[in-house]
């Protein structure tokens, strides 16, 4: 980080000599593709110095890329430096929506759609409708508007479906079918793949407490959503005991981890996440997390679907988001920023698919061959989700403690033998009653 210190010190520097010249002949600052000419009616404020903050979690990979952009936007735009806050996911919304309750978020936000509904109904993101969507899906673009405002800006495309570590499957001499897997099947399958693996090794993640899997299952049995756009709470009682049942089931057959195991599990994590380290062989993903898994395992993950039953059980949606926080002493830079991060092609290009497909049209087309094989692992993903996907549920006003903490906590009782899934299932109920409107 010390490297990256100086690097701000330089850009701040250059900016005071820039700012000096003024005068003489105007800021030599180059303008990114897409971006809006800010002198003019702004005169020498152009130059201005300006530190921006900027938060997002990640795997390496991820924050490797992302330095290297500000990198090129402070080369591009001297009076522009940063402050970045980066980690991993756990525990980042925490802090972020600490930092936001002392009116102390960065300026610029990397978000998750589940978190939207809740920052907007407390207006905390500013408007981004400056920002040049042009060349995006409709249907991206909506999902970051609250109210008819743009308050949020769409990353990359995502899928939600399997990953799998293809080298361990092959050696085993199994082979997925090409046009998708039904529960049941996949289920048949890991019983005979556990047959041929040694006792301290899995098939699949525990996804007990996976929410977005059992959201996968249940939309795949033509029950809806379990928890509706509205805040209705839809979990499904027959549905959700069966999923408890069968994976406490394949708990006892050693074909997924056990409780202590399953907990420690920790994606993208080079020590601690279980398929990096051969433990398991399939686990739920997000097409955007795909790359990152290959720069762990080059070359040995393979992409699927999640299964299905009367419906398809995978989505597409938004990766992530960009939003400007609504109390930030530096809007219009910060929307600048963000402005120019989805539409300048050598950002684009150094992102790769760090943060899922690049969300402008323009720019896949212009990438298209200079994929690297993690980034093709990522389209793949997407396109063969694509057919037949589930409309995305972004989740529901005021539910976020409820996804992110209070089913974790039950469903893990469950795991670990301390409530029977009819209980945890009456839980889970009475908890989701404080949330509903």
């Amino acid at each position: 980080m010390t490297t990256w210190r100086n690097k701000m010190a330089l850009g701040l520097l250059s900016a005071v000599v820039l700012t000096s010249l003024a005068g003489c002949g105007g800021s030599t600052a180059t303008k990114a593709d897409g971006q809006k000419n800010s002198e003019g009616a702004n005169g020498s404020a152009a130059a201005k110095p300006v530190k921006l903050r900027i938060n997002w979690w990640g795997a390496q990979e991820r924050h490797d890329a992302t330095l290297k952009i500000l990198e090129l936007y402070t080369k591009n735009h001297p009076n522009v430096t940063f402050e970045p806050e980066y980690s991993g996911f756990d525990g980042y919304i925490d802090k972020l929506n600490t930092q936001a309750a002392a009116k102390n978020a960065p300026d610029i936000i990397q978000m998750d759609s589940s978190w939207l509904a809740d920052w907007n109904a407390r207006g905390q993101l500013a408007d981004l409708g400056s920002v040049n969507v042009k060349d995006m899906d409709a249907s991206l673009v909506e999902s970051g508007k609250y109210k008819g405002k743009q308050t949020a800006i769409p990353l990359g495309k995502n899928a939600w479906g399997l990953i799998y570590d293809k080298g361990a499957l092959e050696k085993l001499g199994f082979k997925l079918p090409g046009d998708g897997i039904t529960w049941d099947a996949y289920y048949k399958l890991a019983r005979e793949i556990k047959a041929k693996l040694d006792k301290d090794h899995y098939v699949m993640s525990d996804s007990t407490s996976n929410r977005e899997l059992y959201d996968s299952y249940q939309l795949s049995k033509g029950k809806g959503d379990p928890v509706t756009l509205d805040g209705k709470f839809n979990y499904d009682r027959d549905t959700w005991l069966e999923w408890v049942k069968n994976y406490s089931e394949l708990r006892k057959e050693g074909i997924v981890p056990p409780p202590d195991v399953a907990v420690g599990d920790k994606e993208l994590d080079p020590k601690l996440d279980l398929m990096v380290n051969g433990k398991i062989i399939f686990r739920a993903a997000h097409a955007a997390q795909a790359s990152s898994w290959d720069s762990l395992k080059p070359g040995g993950i393979g992409v699927y679907p999640a299964p299905k039953d009367k419906q398809n059980g995978s989505w597409l949606k938004a990766t992530f988001f960009f939003g400007v926080s609504q109390d930030s002493k530096n809007k219009e830079e910060a929307t600048k920023f963000v402005d120019w991060f989805i539409n300048d092609p050598e950002a684009m290009a150094i992102s790769g698919t760090t943060r899922g497909v690049p969300p402008s049209n323009k720019i896949i087309a212009d990438m298209q061959s200079k994929f690297k094989p993690g980034d093709k692992l990522t389209v793949e993903m997407i396109e063969k989700i694509a057919p037949g996907a589930q409309r995305f549920n972004p989740g529901a006003k005021g539910w976020n403690n409820f996804y992110s903490k209070d089913y974790k906590a039950i469903t893990e009782a469950v795991m670990f033998g301390k409530m029977t899934p009819e209980q945890a299932y009456d839980e889970l109920k009475k908890k989701a009653s404080e949330y509903e409107k």
